[in-house]
C-alpha cells in the first residue's frame, strides 16, 4: 500500500503565496499519477491539478492555471504545490491523491489513495 503525508499550508493574505508537499511512502512503484484536490466548506471536492510520475507536463484546473505550480521529485517520492497570487476563494482543505492507473483524471473517484488533508486559509 502507498501512504501519503502532506505538509505545508496555513494562512496567507490575498495575493500571497503558500506551498504544500505530499510525500509518498510504501509501495511507491504503484504510483502512476499524483494529484491535488481541494474541498471548501459546504462544497464538493475539486480537482486542482495533477502530474504523471513518468513524465509530461502537469495538468491544472482553469481556476488555478497561471497561479499554481505542481512539481515532483521522483527521488524523494514527493509532489509539491506552489500557490501564488492566492485568493480568498482558494480557502479549502487541500488533499493529495494517488492513482495507481495511468492518466491524469479530474475525477476524484479514480484516485484510490488519499492524504489526510491540510488547511489553506486566505484572507482578504
Amino acid at each position: 500500500q502507498v501512504q501519503l503525508v502532506e505538509s505545508g499550508g496555513g494562512r496567507a493574505q490575498a495575493g500571497g503565496s503558500l506551498g504544500l508537499s505530499c510525500a509518498a511512502s510504501g509501495r511507491t512503484f504503484n504510483v502512476y499519477v499524483m494529484a491535488w484536490f481541494r474541498q471548501a466548506p459546504r462544497k464538493g471536492r475539486e480537482f486542482v491539478g495533477g502530474i504523471s510520475w513518468s513524465g509530461g507536463s502537469p495538468v491544472y484546473a482553469d481556476s488555478v492555471k497561471g497561479r499554481f505550480t505542481i512539481s515532483r521529485d521522483n527521488a524523494k517520492n514527493t509532489m509539491y504545490l506552489r500557490m501564488n497570487s492566492l485568493e480568498p476563494e482558494d480557502t479549502a482543505v487541500y488533499y493529495c491523491a494517488v492513482r495507481t492507473g495511468a492518466g491524469i483524471s479530474t475525477s476524484e473517484y479514480v484516485y484510490g489513495i488519499w492524504g489526510q488533508g491540510t488547511q489553506v486559509t486566505v484572507s482578504s
